[in-house]
């Protein structure tokens, strides 16, 4: 059953296009600007991963999820990543990860535009009943920007997975529900300034 289009959503700041083969190279420069796969906490790919990266999202089509790259509409430039994935079609939920940007955009209105493109296009189009978030224990970064769109802490799923270093993650998951999916998208829209 499909439940969610992989199509194209477009803000102000940003256009979220549905990733391709053809992106790789560019996915590449983005990636080498910032180096994150260097946050061992991190599960970001290195310039020559890239390729099984792509690839393993696109895969992941088959199952329902939906990978994205971001695309910088002031210049044009691919600056990152998101999806959804697990998706659960039958129960009306996905989660959203696999998210990571170069540097030169963190800490800007390209990460909230896009998670605002994400969960506007789950709720008001497709009627999630909730949508996921997870992270690292230790990615403190992360968590806090998943806490500053408005997500809550539901728990921490402990030695959840097992990762490339042979480290075991605690995994933090975070949600949103529908009846708080108001609230969230006018927060959103103050941030963006478009209150």
């Amino acid at each position: 059953m499909t439940w969610l289009k992989n199509e194209v959503l477009e803000g102000e700041f940003v256009r979220l296009e549905p990733m391709a083969l053809s992106h790789i190279a560019d996915l590449q420069q983005a990636v080498a600007d910032g180096e994150s796969w260097k946050l061992w906490y991190a599960m970001v790919p290195t310039v020559d991963e890239m390729p099984a990266y792509v690839q393993e999202a696109l895969a992941g089509k088959a199952q329902g999820d939906s990978p994205y790259v971001v695309r910088c509409k002031a210049t044009g430039k691919i600056v990152g990543t998101s999806r959804y994935y697990m998706v659960d079609a039958q129960n009306r939920r996905a989660l959203i990860g696999y998210t990571w940007y170069a540097g030169s955009v963190r800490r800007t209105a390209i990460n909230t535009e896009s998670k605002f493109l994400l969960l506007n296009n789950l709720f008001e189009n497709h009627q999630a009943i909730a949508v996921e978030f997870r992270t690292h224990f230790f990615n403190h970064s992360s968590r806090k920007a998943i806490e500053r769109l408005g997500a809550k802490m539901d728990g921490i799923l402990r030695q959840h997975m097992i990762l490339k270093d042979g480290s075991i993650r605690d995994t933090v998951v975070y949600s949103i529900i529908a009846c708080e999916w108001p609230s969230v998208r006018r927060h959103l829209w103050s941030k963006l300034g478009r209150d």
